[in-house]
């Protein structure tokens, strides 16, 4: 075994927790897949946490598996219903195990947070009480005591198929406004029996959970509790009514792990899987009073993205063991690399959340922008070396040639890449100037750094033509020449100042005072553009060509945006197609009722239209070349699609 680095010396402590022993301080946390297929283990996600465990993480919490038939929350949840489950679980566990590496299982029993069913008839839905969901609008049933008693034999029949399988424990899932958190939070439990009263009063379910679950298993089994420390939420659970709660219940609990948020409101929500314009490690500070209360191990996830942010967080004894979920969704090597003191080659997670917690929220297998292969381990699990390396030229310097470069110079090719430009990154380099979004410039940083170690010959200022093609004869050409604005018809008169967000981001216009942004993606640059110029002293109106701002956006990046929007106070028009403008007035279209609508006393019209590509090289290689487009350039779309077509094209040459 190597020698951790010295400065990741905690990071790479061992811990025991009820005679098992974890490597390090590094957890993969429970996080729904979307991977399951008939709501069971399947060997695409036993693929995933392999990638996982064969990286190093010291502990892997598996999603939620449902309890009882009412806790079917999506239609691909895993349910630990039924002895057929245990199989699954079993060969999961054994992957795993074989790398040194702790399994446990999320338990879990929604309540009334219920997001769909499986066949779009709207499920009866229950809670402690009869208390509303403010974001799924669900009017839950109020248990009675025989449901209770079945929930909870319910836990233990699951916590018993579970340790059958071989896992090493439980978690036992009370965050983020779940079935045990509306028990304890007297705001929403308003039972008038023994289930709601004082604390212990509000207890007795979990209590009675954690007792049957210890009855079912054995005194090796790790049984924990995921608890948000404070639930973000004017209704929701606070830090002092979540800290008294887990220091009533430590004595039966191997270790308590806090996250934030609830699921029962969008302002809450967005902290079950913080986005970038959340810092980093920043609930590190209430780990640190969790922990000095507690007398048993504190677990802490919350936008914990590099080892050195986890790091400093066990050096200052703040918590024990770390949850670094997408660090290890964005790069499953990251704890093997960091402990052979290669952190710089750590693939850091950007908390984009557009193809993990984003694919999950439309009902597909989780991935990564920035790592495509994960999710995809069957199809791109071991790298192949080429049988016939090949001379490869890629035109453009973005993230789809970057990428392309990168895995077919990893592969054995020959590859050298160019870009037009001085700088590598493509549309990164405007992405990351946009308020809140300069972590975004990451993607190419990790792009760079894995072209460098792959040993692609890079050659800036210097734009792809046929005769540069005829001149270096290259075998093949992968064309990721990218796109530009795109600037729509539409009438114009008179002289209002007319720009892109391009030229915004660039500083090459000066926009006036009063400014419309036209925005017809519905993504995050039209909000964005808004913003930055808000707050450099404009006033802004966003017209946006959707039902509401960010419609294209990750749910939670969505959320969080459009409360920034309105603390600044920029008004937004939804439902609004650019049809023209004049001297001083923009006129749009309503998509719905077709009717026009005036935007009026206007000195500058910013319009986020959307891109085109830019593809004038594949014209003329036509017949000339063996060659490829990928990303912008063959159609605009977003980083993702751009950097998984230059997974694919390099896997396949």
């Amino acid at each position: 075994m190597s020698t951790p680095s010295p400065a990741f010396a905690h990071l790479f402590e061992p811990l025991q927790i009820r005679g098992k022993r974890l490597k390090n301080r590094i957890m993969s946390s429970g996080h729904d897949t979307s991977m399951p297929t008939d709501n069971q283990v399947n060997e695409r996600l036993i693929a995933y946490h392999r990638a996982r465990a064969e990286g190093g993480a010291g502990l892997i919490v598996l999603q939620v598996a449902g309890v009882h038939d009412s806790a079917r929350y999506t239609s691909h949840v895993l349910m630990a219903t039924d002895d057929a489950c245990i199989d699954g679980y079993r060969r999961l566990a054994q992957a795993c195990h074989a790398h040194g590496t702790l399994v446990l299982s999320q338990l879990f029993h929604p309540g009334r947070e219920i997001m769909e069913s499986s066949d779009g008839l709207l499920a009866v839905a229950y809670s402690a009480s009869a208390v509303p969901n403010e974001r799924f609008r669900v009017m839950p049933r109020a248990l009675d005591q025989a449901m209770i008693d079945e929930i909870v034999a319910g836990y233990a029949a699951a916590a018993r198929r579970l340790h059958q399988a071989g896992l090493d424990g439980v978690e036992v899932v009370a965050s983020h406004g779940y079935l045990p958190a509306q028990f304890l939070n007297p705001r929403v439990n308003r039972r008038d029996d023994g289930y709601n009263g004082d604390l212990e009063q509000r207890l007795r379910f979990v209590r009675e959970v954690i007792a049957a679950i210890r009855a079912s298993t054995d005194a090796q089994f790790i049984v924990g509790l995921r608890i948000s420390a404070d639930e973000r939420d004017p209704e929701g659970l606070t830090e002092d009514e979540s800290l008294a709660a887990v220091q009533a219940l430590q004595a039966g609990l191997d270790y308590v792990h806090i996250v934030a948020g609830t699921s029962a409101s969008l302002g809450g929500a967005v902290h079950i899987v913080p986005p970038m314009a959340i810092e980093p490690a920043y609930l590190a500070r209430e780990a640190a009073t969790f922990k000095a209360r507690l007398d048993i191990p504190l677990f802490v996830t919350g936008r914990i993205n590099q080892p050195q942010e986890a790091e400093l967080i066990l050096a200052r004894g703040q918590a024990d063991v770390c949850g670094m979920t997408r660090a290890l969704i964005c790069d499953p090597q990251m704890p093997n690399k960091t402990e052979a003191g290669h952190a710089e080659d750590v693939r850091a997670c950007i908390a984009c959340n557009q193809a993990c917690i984003g694919h999950f929220h439309k009902g597909l297998p989780i991935s990564c922008i920035q790592h495509p292969e994960t999710g995809r381990e069957l199809v791109f699990g071991a790298l192949q070396p080429s049988l016939k390396p090949r001379r490869v030229m890629v035109a453009g310097g973005g993230p789809a040639g970057m990428k392309a470069a990168a895995v077919a110079a990893q592969r054995g090719h020959r590859v050298t890449l160019y870009e037009a430009g001085a700088q590598l990154g493509g549309q990164v380099l405007l992405a990351q100037l946009l308020p809140r979004r300069s972590e975004f410039g990451g993607a190419s940083t990790n792009l760079q750094r894995e072209m460098e170690r792959a040993g692609v010959r890079v050659v800036r200022n210097t734009r792809v033509d046929l005769a540069l093609v005829q001149r270096e004869c290259p075998d093949v050409v992968i064309v990721a020449t990218g796109a530009q604005p795109y600037w729509p018809p539409f009438e114009r008169g008179g002289e209002l100042q007319v720009v892109d967000a391009w030229q915004v981001l660039r500083g090459e216009v000066q926009p006036g005072r009063s400014v419309v942004v036209v925005d017809w993606r519905c993504d995050w640059i039209g909000p964005g553009i808004a913003e930055q110029l808000t707050r450099a002293g404009h006033q802004v109106r966003l017209a946006v060509n959707g039902t509401h701002c960010g419609e294209n956006l990750p749910l939670y990046v969505r959320d969080q945006l459009a409360g920034e929007l309105h603390k600044l106070g920029i008004a937004i028009t939804p439902y609004a197609r650019l049809y023209g403008c004049d001297d001083n007035t923009v006129y749009l279209q309503h998509t719905a009722s077709g009717e026009p609508m005036l935007l009026e006393d206007v000195d500058t019209l910013v319009l986020c239209q959307g891109h085109q590509p830019l593809d004038s090289l594949g014209a003329e290689l036509q017949g000339q070349v063996e060659f490829h487009r990928i990303g912008d350039c063959l159609a605009p779309r977003t980083a993702e699609e751009a950097i998984y077509e230059g997974l694919k094209v390099a896997w396949q040459l």
